[in-house]
C-alpha cells in the first residue's frame, strides 16, 4: 500500500495534482487507515496513470471521467473530437507564432506593408520615433475601419512627401514634441499655418473625401492626437481660427445662420 507521495512519484505526477483530482471526482478517495494516512492500492496506481495520460494528451478533464469509463467505440469517437479540437489549437497557435514572428518586423505586425514602408521614409527623411510612433497609430485606426482604402491614401501620402511643406510639417511635430513649452510655443502657430494652406489647397482642388461618412474613426484619430500631446488641443484651436474644423479631415468651420 502507498502514501499519496509515493503515489504521486510513481505515476510521475505532484501530491497536489492527486489531490485535485480527488477533489473534481476523477480519482477515488481511499479511506484513512488506523494511523490517520490514506493507503492506495495498485488500482489506484492504474488509474492515475490512465488520468496523466489523458492530461498530458490535451484531454480537458472535465472529459477524462467519460473517457475512463467508456467502451473501445466510444472512447475512439470521443477521442477523434478532442484530436480536432487539438488541431484547431495547433493551427491558432501556429497563427500566434507567426504574429509574434512578425513582431521582429516592427510597423507590419499590424499595418499593411505599404503603410510600415511608409513609416520607414518618414524616419529616414529624419522624423522623430514620437512623431513616426503617432503616425503609425492613427494608420492603425484607419486601416482597421477603411483596410481596402489604405494603399491608395499611403500612395497618396508618398506623392505628398515631394512638397517641401510637408516634410516641413513633420519635422515641425517632431521638434514640438521634443520640447515642453506650453501652449505658447510658437511651433504650434506655423504647424497651424501650414496645415491651414495644405487643407485649402486640397479642398480647393476636390480632394474633400465627401464619400466617408463615418465620424467615429476622425474623433478617434483627434483623441489619439490630443491624448499623445495635450498641446495639441491649441492646435485644433488654432485650425479653427483658420477656418478648419479639425486638422484630421478637410471640413470647414460652419458658417453661423444670416
Amino acid at each position: 500500500m502507498l502514501t499519496i507521495g509515493r503515489l504521486a512519484e510513481y505515476a510521475g505526477v505532484t501530491v497536489r495534482a492527486v489531490r485535485h483530482y480527488h477533489q473534481v471526482g476523477l480519482l477515488p478517495e481511499p479511506e484513512r487507515d488506523a494511523s490517520g494516512y490514506r493507503r492506495y492500492g495498485a488500482t489506484a496506481v492504474v488509474s492515475l496513470i490512465k488520468i496523466r495520460t489523458l492530461a498530458n494528451a490535451g484531454v480537458p478533464l472535465s472529459q477524462i471521467r467519460q473517457m475512463l469509463d467508456a467502451d473501445a467505440a466510444t472512447f475512439a469517437h470521443a477521442a477523434e473530437r478532442i484530436d480536432s479540437h487539438l488541431r484547431e489549437e495547433i493551427e491558432r497557435l501556429e497563427t500566434s507564432r507567426k504574429q509574434i514572428a512578425q513582431l521582429a518586423a516592427g510597423d507590419s505586425l499590424v499595418l499593411p506593408p505599404a503603410a510600415a514602408s511608409y513609416l520607414d521614409r518618414l524616419r529616414a527623411a529624419g522624423v522623430s520615433e514620437r512623431m513616426v510612433a503617432g503616425e503609425r497609430d492613427g494608420w492603425i485606426l484607419i486601416a482597421a475601419r477603411w483596410p481596402d482604402r489604405v494603399s491608395d491614401w499611403i500612395a497618396e501620402k508618398v506623392a505628398q512627401l515631394e512638397d517641401p511643406r510637408m516634410l516641413r510639417l513633420y519635422l515641425l511635430l517632431s521638434e514640438l514634441f521634443d520640447n515642453d513649452r506650453g501652449d505658447d510655443d510658437p511651433l504650434l502657430r506655423e504647424v497651424a499655418d501650414i496645415m491651414a494652406a495644405m487643407a485649402e489647397q486640397s479642398y480647393t482642388s476636390g480632394e474633400v473625401g465627401e464619400d466617408l461618412h463615418d465620424d467615429l474613426p476622425f474623433d478617434l484619430l483627434d483623441a489619439l492626437a490630443v491624448e499623445s500631446d495635450a498641446r495639441l488641443q491649441r492646435l485644433r484651436e488654432l485650425m479653427r481660427e483658420r477656418g478648419w474644423a479639425r486638422w484630421t479631415r478637410l471640413e470647414r468651420v460652419a458658417e453661423p445662420p444670416r
